[in-house]
């Protein structure tokens, strides 16, 4: 019986949403940009040339790039040879909950609670709430800001205090970045666990726990140990489907948490990109005939993307395809390998935050074709027909 291995790249957007500019993101091109830049010799930190990525590249990366805004793509030139298409989405955020929701058959049904751009950003109940619960006297940050940034900012003041660093941005999220041995990992889990609750009756999408190691003289440093408490999806979504249909769904990454764990029999969080690609491999061999293997790369996004570093987006899309046929040579007859995003984040935009736009959809073992402009819940469905579940109302398959 088939599998199916739905593959995330976190924020490798291809431009073309129709509704960016009501996101301020009006021409924003994640992966455009950075084929650009690269092949005029802006992107040579670590790296050399043309977008180097021959594997998506001959499954139609290059093609969805031009199907989705019509920019040339040089280095990215191959006829492809998989199913490609570019996806819309149609819920009213730019953010990892509502992209993986909606590929997965469930459009975000409600607006969500953003913090305002101010400082303070939060609402007094909100700041009592986390003191309380951490038994401090005061939080640090209270503002919009870049994990990295803030962290090297706070880290010292947060060590000597106690105080935890609770910052915002765009998306819907309450982030909490503490030490992991002055502040405690367990201790800041916990805190987020039991904060959660507040902020998702709130409609705020994720609390997020982001523990660090170092000190001022060694630098600080996030750790892989980052947990996300992600709102419980109020409707069923592709796993939820998938499980009852009577097949294992095995996430990767952080797909557990963005579903609250419904529907998924097995996960791995791992340590970086790296150790979830070395996990992904073992699936291929692994994963039961009628499975689903959904997975998320999310350091693009974390380590390149906010942090607007080009030639480091560059370089790890260029790692990720270098290990694609370590995928496609593990694939069975009958298996489907999909690979898309979530949402985009240009490295060449302004500010550090997500970009409103379409996402990639190239899919190895469907045959050969253009697949068009789809909604990002085609691809649930699309998962879903072939692994013979069920699926919602949204979407339609695309094989």
């Amino acid at each position: 019986m088939a599998r199916v291995f739905l593959t995330v790249l976190d924020s490798v957007g291809c431009g073309g949403a129709l509704d960016a500019a009501a996101f301020g993101d009006a021409g924003s091109n994640t992966l455009g940009h950075i084929v650009q830049a690269c092949a005029a010799g802006r992107a040579e930190v670590g790296r050399s040339g043309p977008l180097n990525m021959p594997n998506l590249d001959a499954l139609g990366l290059g093609a969805v790039i031009r199907l989705s805004t019509g920019i040339e793509t040089p280095g990215l030139a191959a006829k492809p040879t998989g199913r490609y298409g570019a996806a819309s989405e149609i819920s009213r955020g730019k953010d990892t909950p509502s992209g993986h929701w909606e590929m997965a058959g469930l459009p975000v049904p409600w607006d969500w609670t953003y913090f305002p751009n101010t400082e303070p950003a939060f609402p007094q109940d909100v700041v009592d709430r986390v003191c309380a619960l951490a038994g401090v006297g005061g939080i640090l940050g209270n503002c919009h800001a870049s994990g990295i940034p803030i962290i090297n900012k706070y880290a010292a003041e947060h060590i000597r205090t106690g105080w935890p660093i609770c910052y915002t941005s765009v998306d819907s999220v309450f982030q909490i970045a503490a030490h992991e041995e002055h502040f405690g990992l367990e201790r800041l889990l916990n805190l987020c666990r039991d904060l959660a609750p507040m902020l998702h009756e709130m409609r705020v999408g994720r609390v997020i726990a982001r523990p660090f190691i170092g000190s001022a003289e060694t630098g600080f440093n996030r750790t892989p140990n980052r947990r996300d408490f992600a709102i419980m999806p109020p409707f069923d979504t592709l796993c939820d489907f998938v499980s009852r249909a009577g097949n294992r769904v095995h996430a990767v990454g952080k797909i557990n948490d963005i579903f609250s764990g419904r529907g998924i029999d097995t996960y791995y969080k791992g340590k970086g990109d790296a150790s979830l690609f070395d996990r992904l491999v073992e699936l291929m061999t692994e994963a039961e005939d009628g499975a689903l293997v959904f997975s998320n790369f999310v350091e693009f996004d974390t380590l390149y993307g906010h942090q607007r570093d080009v030639s480091g987006y560059a370089r790890a899309l260029e790692w990720f395809d270098s290990r694609v046929p370590e995928l496609l040579g593990g694939m069975r007859a009958g298996d489907l390998l999909i690979f898309t995003a979530d949402h985009g984040n240009d490295p060449t935009w302004v500010g550090t935050d997500h970009t409103r736009e379409r996402v990639p959809v190239v899919v190895a073992g469907a045959g050969t074709g253009e697949i068009g402009l789809c909604a990002m819940a085609d691809i649930g469905a699309t998962v879903a027909k072939h692994l013979g579940a069920d699926f919602g109302p949204a979407g339609r398959s695309f094989i």
